[in-house]
């Protein structure tokens, strides 16, 4: 059911409610602001990329940006945990592994470089030390990998959902179901978004629409390239239940030679979690089905059979989920201001953002309170190839410069 408010004057209008628009939701009323969040759908639809049991976050990442970002997103998250007292993130170690000889391996030692340079600690695990720590897999001397100690998982639901009641408490508005139509501008620090509610006014509008970003982004002059595609992740009911546990086995990300396998120990009502990054068919969000693609449930059978034999087990579910991603796979955190709309602010998560939910929308509240914001966000602007040269060559194998993932059908 929506919230009604008969207001039509904020300060700050987010559209767009999934896992950052809740967020910006929440710091912005945190933070004293009188805001409006607006949701086309009901709060906690699975339409778009947000809503699941559980997201990766780790401090491992291919890039000291995003690591000096991650550190940010456990405080941030930390502080909902704290002032809500719901726990969201649950640690449990993470993993990156590779072959030998591979670009994974050269993936991996970008991530160590990245770990090293923002004093992360880290272990290098050989393929033997490696199955002696965690015996589910079954790898041979020619995989390595790296051991971080905090990472983990968040609930994304959970998340979305107590930002959204935090929110509330701190005196937000919240609207569902209602669409925004359009954004225009009546003068400086006053636009007008028009929706199929009414037009609601205000000095800041943050737009976190997911697939259907370009869609509002239109009426202001800016049309961000990016790719939709529909992604999905398989739960298994592995009958050894214990061992994949969150106490016993860690997150993980396997850098393989062509795309990356990704996965998490059962949480909620759920089993052993597996997906391939990146892997779906562009679609729109009008065309995009719910129907699990059987092929990629296949591959990740093989990659279980030979890597996690003990994760085999009947399908729980697949489900699916929308990736909206930018041609080079960075986030866009950004003003409108390139066409005149510095009172447009802009947040594309690229299809890996989750885990910094909370702390971009502590950076978005910033960009909308004080126009600008502790954190290096330099690498998200709007003024870089990806985003203005149409020439620009998709890459969307992070870390891994100037790669695509391989055609499904020919695997």
């Amino acid at each position: 059911m929506s919230t009604t408010t008969t207001k039509t004057h904020y300060d700050y209008i987010v559209v767009g409610c999934g896992g950052i628009g809740s967020a910006a939701v929440y710091w912005l009323a945190k933070r004293g602001g009188d805001v409006l969040g607006i949701e086309q759908y009901k709060l906690g639809h699975d339409h778009g990329g947000s809503q699941d049991h559980s997201r990766i976050i780790r401090l491992s990442y291919f890039d000291p940006v995003y690591t000096e970002l991650a550190r940010g997103a456990y405080a941030a998250w930390e502080e909902l945990e704290r002032e809500s007292g719901i726990q969201v993130v649950y640690k449990t170690g993470s993993l990156n592994l590779a072959v030998k000889g591979t670009v994974g391996e050269k993936t991996l030692n970008e991530y160590a470089k990245a770990m090293s340079q923002q004093n992360v600690p880290y272990e290098k695990l050989s393929g033997e030390i490696l199955r002696q720590k965690y015996p589910q897999w079954t790898v041979g001397s020619d995989i390595i990998s790296l051991y971080q100690a905090d990472g983990g998982l968040v609930d994304a639901a959970q998340g979305n959902s107590t930002h959204v009641q935090m929110a509330r408490k701190h005196g937000a508005h919240i609207l569902s179901d209602v669409s925004v139509i359009r954004l225009s501008k009546i003068a400086p620090d006053h636009m007008m978004v028009h929706t199929t509610r009414g037009v609601y006014h205000c000095k800041r509008v943050i737009i976190c629409a997911g697939a259907w970003i370009n869609n509002i982004l239109g009426s202001v002059g800016v049309q961000i390239p990016v790719n939709v595609t529909q992604e999905q992740v398989t739960y298994y009911a592995t009958p050894h239940v214990r061992e994949f546990t969150k106490e016993r086995f860690p997150v993980y990300i396997f850098h393989d030679r062509q795309y990356d396998v990704y996965g998490l120990p059962s949480h909620g009502n759920s089993g052993s979690k597996i997906g391939l990054d990146a892997l779906g068919n562009p679609v729109t969000p009008s065309t995009r089905t719910y129907t699990p693609d059987k092929k990629r449930e296949k591959l990740q059978d093989e990659f279980h059979s030979k890597y996690l034999p003990k994760a085999v087990g009947p399908i729980m579910y697949t489900k699916t989920c929308l990736y909206t991603m930018t041609l080079d796979r960075n986030f866009v955190i950004d003003t409108c201001a390139r066409t005149g709309n510095k009172e447009v602010i802009v947040c594309c998560g690229a299809g890996h953002a989750y885990k910094f939910a909370s702390v971009i929308g502590q950076v978005l509240s910033d960009l909308a309170m004080k126009e600008a914001t502790e954190f290096n966000i330099k690498k998200f602007t709007m003024n870089r190839p990806a985003i203005n040269d149409p020439f620009f060559k998709p890459s969307y194998i992070m870390g891994v410069e100037g790669s695509s993932n391989p055609d499904l059908s020919k695997l």
